[in-house]
């Protein structure tokens, strides 16, 4: 028994030490204002609506991506607020992307994130293909008819075939226009296999590369590295997983990031999702270290500034899903800015799971 409540006292320590707890408020604030869940049955346009991991919004409309490769596709629709709630999610048209373009057979459209571009009127999306089936990840442009327009060229050390070996599952998720609108920041989930391990529930060091692309030159121009905290809950089965999945840029080399982790066994409360704020001001640019182990560098900073685990019980459901989307919404009528996140179901294949809307309230000191 002496021995069981030692190795129990330990994971906890371990656990701890993994995570960061503290809130820092000091330099942004966010507040929970309000959330909605839609039908798991809806359907749009002769498709059924989840697996929804990326959100964008642009002049009243909302653009969302599902990860369903055998159907990639995106849903328009609205998400009016009324004072400082949402009043309804209503999603209107749902915008296909032909499988049998030859971008996509080549690159395989698991489609994670996605940004509006204002000044040419078309959307760029973050695609984290399948590396096990030598399918690289990718970055494109499309129109607003879902037509392929073009690919951003990405550092070998991301394909599928490349020395560094990125983990599938694990590559390009999150994705932010830049803050002076030049060009677009990519997070990877996970760490390349050679720059460091997946997170434990005991300390690691696990960077993950934050990419800028050029819009212009459509090529990576500069990059960041951020370490992804540890592993929250200690798994009762197998699997466990923590990693980006979006990213905001909110002022120059400031961004809101996005880290959900999920431990298997419990259920509809395996997930773990928090916001930081990343300063990257600072931190070296790692565009040519071809693997981050053997090279000295400084990471960007992060502060903890929400944990959802704080508003779970004000929660429709009082669960807190898989939160894989994360966008700036309409200003709020006090002038602060207003955040959406959605939440992928997964489509319900490994638990039940729902699709969730969540305003939040940001306030920037």
């Amino acid at each position: 028994m002496k021995k069981l409540l030692l190795l129990l006292v330990t994971l906890t320590t371990l656990i701890s030490c993994a995570t960061t707890k503290k809130i820092d408020e000091s330099n942004l604030k966010l507040r929970y204002l309000d959330d909605v869940v839609i039908p798991q049955n809806l359907e749009i346009g002769g498709t059924k609506v989840g697996g929804l991991s990326g959100i964008d919004y642009h002049e009243g409309n909302y653009y969302l991506v599902c990860d369903q490769p055998s159907n990639p596709r995106i849903y328009k629709g609205e998400i009016p607020l009324i004072n400082r709630s949402i009043d309804t999610v209503l999603l209107t048209e749902v915008i296909k992307l032909n499988k049998e373009e030859d971008f996509y057979k080549k690159h395989t459209p698991d489609l994670e994130g996605i940004r509006f571009d204002a000044e040419s009127g078309t959307m760029v999306v973050s695609a984290e293909g399948s590396i096990q089936n030598s399918k690289d990840p990718s970055v494109f442009q499309i129109s607003t008819e879902g037509e392929f327009i073009s690919a951003y060229k990405i550092p070998k050390y991301f394909e599928a075939s490349g020395e560094q070996k990125p983990r599938n599952n694990g590559v390009f998720e999150g994705i932010a226009e830049s803050f002076d609108k030049s060009g677009y920041w990519v997070a990877m989930e996970l760490p390349l296999e050679k720059d460091g391990p997946k997170p434990k529930i005991y300390p690691t060091n696990s960077p993950i590369r934050i990419t800028k692309f050029n819009k212009a030159s459509q090529s990576a121009e500069s990059q960041f590295t951020y370490k992804l905290d540890g592993i929250s809950k200690l798994p009762i089965n197998w699997f466990a997983v923590n990693g980006v999945t979006e990213i905001l840029e909110y002022a120059e080399d400031r961004f809101l990031v996005l880290e959900r982790a999920y431990s298997a066994g419990y259920g509809s409360n395996g997930n773990t999702v928090k916001i930081f704020d990343v300063d990257a001001s600072k931190a070296t640019n790692t565009l040519e270290m071809e693997n981050l182990s053997k090279n000295n560098y400084q990471k960007a900073e992060k502060r903890l500034v929400f944990d959802f685990k704080s508003v779970k019980k004000f929660l429709t459901k009082k669960t807190i899903d898989n939160i894989e989307g994360m966008t700036f919404g309409p200003d709020l009528p006090n002038g602060k800015k207003s955040l959406i996140l959605v939440s992928d179901d997964n489509f319900s294949s490994f638990s039940e799971q729902i699709t969730q809307f969540i305003l939040l309230e940001l306030e920037i000191n």
